[in-house]
């Protein structure tokens, strides 16, 4: 990847780009819609990224006949409540809603390494010259602003961290980076982090903005400005994360206990309610960066912790979605960079660990349009390689663009000019297959 297109930046950097880009400060009206572009059936996109990559064995893609140096002691499938279908049994709850959802159980790409399969499985592409925007930019670019988007909330927000690997925006810009929360909304008070503070009352808050009005005798000499006038846009709309109507989009004490519960008391479950917080909202895009995954030691000890918190969670937010009736607008998609190596590593110093692995690995998705219940493509008896009906990233997210009336093959505006296509075409070389149609 060409490191000139991506730089670190501290979070406090990273929480004023994203209020800038709240506030709609540059770049208006890039992106277009394209007259390829199907009527979207799908509103919102919320995505579980699965940081480090899970082991498709110990979840959706179970092989409890391989033995014990693939399986380890998770050795067991359950029935779902779909006939046919099969996941691990450390996911119960998940059983019970397999027809909202489609399991991908045929997903390659063959890199091993977590920055390039983390870029790849979110844009499609492999690194070159450019760095392209993940799906979460592209989708902001097409569903935010630039079309009017007037939500509370920024279009496009990761909770609670950004995942780091690369620049999610890519070449779009700033504009389109997403807007991280930072926090825990597990704890009692979780809102953005660095905007409500504990112990610090929302009058205080607002007698700092003052005061930093009342030191700011540049801005005052020189009101009219472009630059001034848009650092005040900025400071508007962070004025409007903490005070206005966005902060109770945050605020999870508005949900009754039972709710919290059902969820799971615990980062994730409450990520996971608060990305169903702001998809109702009309957010168009969110990711949950769920950490833990890279489980190269001590593997069987995380799942024993991890799963059945991933169990609940997702499963209550499958069925909230649906109870709501915001499943059929909302797509959900799970999925990590790669899976986990299929033999298990018992020699030191991994001693019951699995290595990276993106030769096969699988991926969920549920809601808007994509039809619950079914399973796309397959692995052979260990799950080392696939057998039937391969699925490159780019098929899986040219599903998705579609589902939200984005074209695939049409152009992506940005700021640079850059003639580019939303997704490459169909060709060996940029890893893409045939259209998932089975599931759409």
């Amino acid at each position: 990847m060409d490191e000139r297109h991506t730089e670190r930046i501290t979070r406090r950097t990273a929480l004023l780009r994203g209020l800038a880009g709240a506030a709609g400060l540059a770049f208006p009206g890039h992106a277009r819609t394209h007259p390829a572009a199907k009527a979207a059936r799908a509103k919102a996109v919320i995505q579980i990224w699965m940081w480090g990559g899970p082991s498709h064995l110990d979840t959706f893609d179970p092989k409890p006949d391989a033995g014990y140096d693939y399986c380890g002691p998770l050795d067991k499938a359950i029935a779902t409540n779909v006939d046919g279908i099969r996941i691990n049994a450390a996911l119960p709850q998940l059983a019970q809603q397999a027809d909202k959802y489609a399991l991908i159980r045929s997903m390659t790409h063959g890199v091993n390494a977590h920055e390039t399969a983390s870029y790849l499985v979110q844009t499609g592409r492999m690194p070159g010259r450019l760095v392209y925007p993940a799906v979460g930019a592209v989708v902001s670019a097409f569903k935010g602003y630039d079309h009017g988007y007037a939500g509370i909330a920024p279009p496009y927000i990761v909770l609670t961290e950004p995942q780091g690997r690369f620049s999610e925006a890519g070449f779009l810009g700033q504009r389109y980076k997403p807007f991280a929360t930072g926090g825990d909304p597990n704890q009692r008070r979780f809102a953005v982090e660095g905007i409500v503070l504990e112990n610090v009352t929302d009058e205080r808050q607002q007698h700092r903005r003052e005061l930093l009005a009342a030191l700011d005798s540049l801005g005052r000499e020189m009101p009219d400005h472009p630059r001034f006038e848009a650092f005040e846009r900025c400071g508007d709309a962070a004025s409007d994360l903490i005070f206005g109507e966005a902060r109770r989009v945050f605020d999870l004490n508005e949900e009754n206990e039972a709710t919290r519960e059902r969820y799971g008391r615990n980062t994730f479950g409450q990520s996971c309610l608060a990305a169903r917080r702001l998809v109702e909202h009309g957010v168009p895009y969110v990711t949950i960066n769920y950490k833990g995954w890279d489980t190269h030691k001590q593997h069987f000890e995380i799942m024993r912790r991890k799963l059945p918190e991933m169990d609940r969670a997702m499963a209550a937010l499958l069925q909230d979605l649906s109870e709501r009736g915001l499943l059929d607008s909302t797509i959900v998609w799970w999925s990590g960079e790669f899976g986990r190596t299929p033999r298990v590593q018992w020699s030191p110093p991994w001693n019951g660990g699995r290595g990276h692995y993106g030769a096969c690995f699988c991926a969920m998705v549920a809601g808007g349009g994509f039809k619950g219940g079914h399973v796309v493509g397959g692995s052979d008896a260990r799950g080392e390689e696939v057998a039937s009906r391969p699925v490159y990233p780019a098929d899986l997210i040219a599903g998705i663009y579609e589902l939200l009336g984005i074209a695939p093959d049409g152009p992506l505006p940005n700021p640079r000019g850059l003639d580019v296509r939303v997704l490459p075409p169909s060709a060996p070389g940029e890893l893409r297959g045939a259209r998932l149609t089975e599931i759409t």
